[in-house]
């Protein structure tokens, strides 16, 4: 059986070769830690290579020297801002690409809380793309879509993580005047795994079917470190480091193993446009600063800053320097936990509620040791 990679974390599970493929021959299979990597059927391969040639991590560019620009950027609308995770970069990209008749790609959650990437033809739409998900979202087909869209002469905006967009930038082959590439300052993405087996505890505690899950709500005005979900018509919401799924995220324990290897985490992109949150904005600017969220905006090209001109009178902004901006994911990758690979043993071992049970006791240890070396 032909194989994409020899190590994990020589495939960031772009799903990139799946699209590119015209024999249908490579699909996307959940390993034992709840990833998707691509398998290919040795019998009906013709050997042409495009699963290679559209990797990501295996065909690396050459880096151009361009000029970037750097905002601080927060939209003039709060409604907009609001129900946006940080400051609404995204859908004022995306009312723009709307005016132009054009169409959107974002992460979105499906009827059963899967994270899929989906077209978007509106505004109407758009709030079911707005918030972070931390979740590995799906991308099959989505390849194939844009291109399409693309030769049609539409206007199309792709917001994803940068192996997401380099992905696509190879599979297209070639740069269409009308696409704008948006990608994210990415910390790493969970197992969708993971996820789905935390959706089905929280169900199953609850007595009730998930309907919506909010990683970033912004009511406590505390910059989107609340998060919230609806079980069953009852709403449910705490703080974005007391919740498991969240805990497990950012201790480091459930990310891809590509993430600890990313290539991408650095100021060089081949993207239009980076956005992310502007972490550190209360020393650079702290006037701005009402918990409510900031947009960090890195604009790479031309196309970039011809769209910047026509949209920056929606928004508040200033111009920054790079060192403003630096942040732990623009320079390096993020660190494993050191007791990830036991983590996940555990994973593959336990019941879930045993898991999760285990990773509070451990969690509170940690706090409690925290506590005594202050």
């Amino acid at each position: 059986m032909k194989r994409l990679y020899e190590e994990k974390k020589a495939c960031c599970g772009c799903g990139a070769c799946v699209d590119v493929c015209r024999k249908d021959v490579v699909r996307m299979v959940i390993d034992r830690e709840g990833f998707r990597y691509p398998k290919i059927d040795g019998g009906l391969c013709v050997d042409c290579r495009r699963c290679e040639d559209v990797c990501p991590v295996k065909k690396q560019s050459t880096k151009k020297e361009v000029s970037r620009q750097y905002f601080a950027v927060q939209a003039m609308d709060e409604k907009v801002r609001y129900a946006s995770s940080s400051g609404g970069m995204f859908p004022i990209l995306a009312e723009y690409v709307f005016r132009q008749q054009g169409v959107v790609y974002g992460a979105a959650f499906d009827k059963n809380m899967r994270v899929v990437h989906r077209e978007i033809r509106g505004r109407e739409e758009l709030d079911s793309v707005k918030r972070t998900k931390y979740v590995q979202s799906s991308m099959k087909g989505i390849y194939r879509k844009i291109e399409t869209r693309l030769k049609k002469e539409q206007w199309v905006l792709f917001c994803g993580t940068p192996c997401q967009a380099e992905g696509l930038r190879r599979y297209l082959k070639q740069p269409y005047p009308r696409l704008i590439l948006a990608d994210l300052v990415c910390y790493g993405v969970p197992s969708p795994g993971i996820w789905r087996d935390y959706v089905k505890y929280l169900e199953g505690k609850y007595g009730g079917k998930m309907m919506d899950f909010s990683f970033r709500d912004k009511r406590m005005h505390d910059s989107g470190h609340t998060c919230s979900y609806v079980i069953g018509g009852q709403e449910h919401s705490g703080s974005l480091f007391a919740d498991s799924y969240c805990g497990m995220y950012f201790t480091n324990h459930i990310l891809r193993p590509s993430c600890h290897d990313c290539k991408f985490c650095t100021m060089e992109r081949n993207s239009d446009i980076t956005i992310g949150d502007f972490w550190g904005i209360e020393k650079v600017k702290p006037e701005i600063d009402d918990g409510m969220g900031t947009s960090l905006v890195i604009l790479h090209t031309e196309k970039a800053r011809e769209i910047w001109e026509a949209v920056r009178d929606e928004t508040f902004w200033f111009c920054c320097e790079e060192k403003d901006v630096l942040q732990p994911r623009l320079t390096e990758p993020t660190e494993a936990a050191k007791s990830r690979g036991f983590f996940m043993a555990f994973y593959r071992m336990l019941p879930f509620s045993l898991l999760l049970g285990l990773y509070k006791t451990l969690a509170s240890g940690r706090a409690w040791i925290r506590k005594l070396k202050k």
